[in-house]
């Protein structure tokens, strides 16, 4: 009688214990069951908000419940962000993070979150570059000839970027620090009133996303010396790459998908395979290479790599360049 009655207590105990296994399955296949909010930190029409749609897009075909994108624009992506940090972590809300997120990190000394702890990475997306671009009256066509003519006319030299604390303005001054140059910073709030200067040549030099400069290019109204990414751009494929000129140099916009911290690994797993499948569309692919980008296809751990590394290096260039927020 003891014998069955041991037998019964540890089949109880082997059930009791695959319930939980089954319920995160369960709880995964069952996912989504209502409409999925994309909180994005950006205006409808950048690249961030293309991006979301395009990701949306897929997971709502691929999954059967609307992925509705949602813009909170302001305050370097704060508001956007501590929304989705305060959201039930249950895979209905969540946030399309950039490289803002891994600078303001280290950008603003109080935040009501912990960033890299509040948030869990699902998956990247695309990367872009930044090109660094001149005025075609000034007289230099290489870097080479840029980092020569500035050190012969220090501090005359105005380097236009865009937003203070963003990509924009670091990948500028991480170019100063490296060639050891002297230009003006002159900054701006966005990169369209920053283009109408350059293209007029109230100033000289500017750091601007690609897929704003590029049809400028073109026309051959502005002059491309480098991308910043560490490989070429595809739209740019004669255009050097910074690090050729400058080893270790790199640079670029990148956005992804997070979530609040606890959402359920299923949930996240179920969303960074259905992303990837998205990113390996040709129709996808072509889309974010129409936005000058690359596809950043990859697990959540190399997600959270690249988080960790681009928090570490935009840290230091703050740090020694005393940047302040506005």
């Amino acid at each position: 009688m003891k014998l069955l009655h041991r037998r019964q207590f540890l089949h109880l105990a082997a059930g009791a214990t695959a319930l939980p296994a089954f319920s995160r399955i369960a709880r995964a296949q069952a996912y989504p069951s209502r409409p999925v909010r994309i909180i994005v930190g950006f205006s409808a029409g950048g690249t961030t908000d293309i991006g979301a749609r395009l990701i949306a897009q897929w997971l709502s075909e691929r999954l059967g419940q609307p992925f509705v994108i949602e813009n909170r624009p302001g305050v370097g992506t704060h508001i956007a962000t501590e929304a989705v940090v305060r959201a039930p972590a249950d895979g209905y809300t969540l946030l399309m993070v950039t490289g803002a997120n891994a600078i303001n990190t280290t950008l603003y000394d109080k935040l009501n979150y912990n960033f890299v702890r509040d948030i869990a990475p699902i998956a990247s997306v695309i990367r872009s570059p930044f090109v660094l671009e001149v005025y075609p009256a000034v007289p230099v066509k290489t870097v080479p000839e840029l980092i020569t003519y500035a050190k012969a006319n220090p501090g005359k030299i105005n380097m236009a970027l865009f937003g203070t604390g963003s990509a924009s303005h670091l990948s500028g001054e991480m170019f100063k620090t490296i060639t050891g140059i002297e230009m003006v910073h002159v900054p701006y709030r966005g990169s369209a009133p920053m283009l109408i200067d350059l293209l007029s040549g109230q100033v000289q030099l500017a750091f601007d996303n690609l897929p704003a400069s590029i049809e400028q290019i073109r026309a051959g109204k502005l002059r491309p010396l480098a991308v910043t990414t560490a490989t070429r751009s595809e739209a740019l494929p004669d255009v050097p790459t910074l690090g050729e000129i400058l080893p270790g140099y790199e640079a670029s916009a990148w956005i992804g998908v997070g979530a609040p911290k606890n959402t359920p690994a299923e949930i996240i797993d179920k969303l960074n395979k259905e992303i990837n499948a998205a990113l390996a569309d040709p129709k996808i692919k072509a889309r974010f290479t129409d936005l000058s980008g690359s596809v950043l296809s990859g697990s959540t751990a190399d997600f959270a790599t690249l988080i960790a590394a681009e928090t570490e290096k935009w840290g230091k260039v703050i740090r020694a360049a005393n940047i302040k927020p506005e």
